[in-house]
């Protein structure tokens, strides 16, 4: 598969053009960035575990029935995927309180819910991903109706999976985020990354956060958190 040139290039990842107009590949970095772009950092490393660990757990969810663009792991850093356009709604799911949830309702972290909770945001750099319901989402034509119930029905997938598999490896999935995209023929899958970028993970025994929240607060130690990640996953 031949790369060709480079199409986009975000916080986290590049995007390159291949010789297949379906498929693209995904390069990425080791920059790292924190409240809403204001925190800028290098986590040496990160785009290895971030790229492996994302690729792993893709295909354990293809295995439990969410399509996801994964097609095949070339390198360390790099990925060959589906070519989507991303629907621009971020997707959070809560399954313990913890940073903007428990800033914005004036709760402690560490509360566990009954149930899990899903919020959108509004993927928009200049509106800063405002938060959205869906009513807003179909005023603003940025999904259909049935395509809002096919992303929410993945994404508590995504968690049951998840959730219960972290656990296995003594972890508490707190929340996260995901992204969708469609390929060519409308189809939504799974895109983006599943990291610890994108979640929060915490020790289940300890409580010690294992994720990018150490970079984003200054709490020291974030290489050694990914790895560990990497490690009890992986096994590596």
């Amino acid at each position: 598969m031949e790369k060709l040139q480079q199409l986009y290039e975000g916080k986290a990842k590049k995007v390159f053009a291949t010789d297949d107009p379906e498929l693209f590949i995904v390069d990425y970095k080791d920059d790292a960035t924190a409240l809403d772009g204001l925190k800028k950092g290098t986590i040496m490393g990160k785009g290895v575990i971030n790229n492996r660990v994302t690729n792993f757990l893709m295909q354990k969810l293809e295995k439990e029935g969410v399509p996801t663009h994964f097609v095949k792991e070339l390198s360390d850093r790099e990925t060959l995927v589906k070519k989507v356009s991303i629907v621009p709604l971020e997707v959070i799911i809560r399954n313990i309180s913890a940073g903007s949830f428990a800033k914005r309702y004036g709760v402690e972290e560490g509360i566990v819910f009954d149930q899990p909770t899903i919020e959108f945001s509004y993927k928009n750099d200049e509106l800063h991903d405002p938060l959205i319901n869906t009513y807003h989402a179909l005023a603003l034509k940025l999904a259909t109706k049935e395509e809002i119930e096919t992303i929410e029905k993945y994404a508590f997938a995504v968690n049951k999976f998840l959730k219960a598999f972290m656990l296995e490896n003594n972890i508490d999935l707190v929340d996260f985020k995901l992204e969708f995209g469609r390929l060519s023929d409308g189809t939504i899958v799974l895109a983006d990354e599943i990291s610890p970028d994108t979640c929060r993970f915490w020790d289940h025994t300890t409580h010690e956060k294992l994720d990018k929240d150490r970079f984003r607060r200054d709490l020291g130690n974030v290489e050694d958190a990914y790895k560990e990640i990497l490690h009890r996953l992986m096994g590596e």
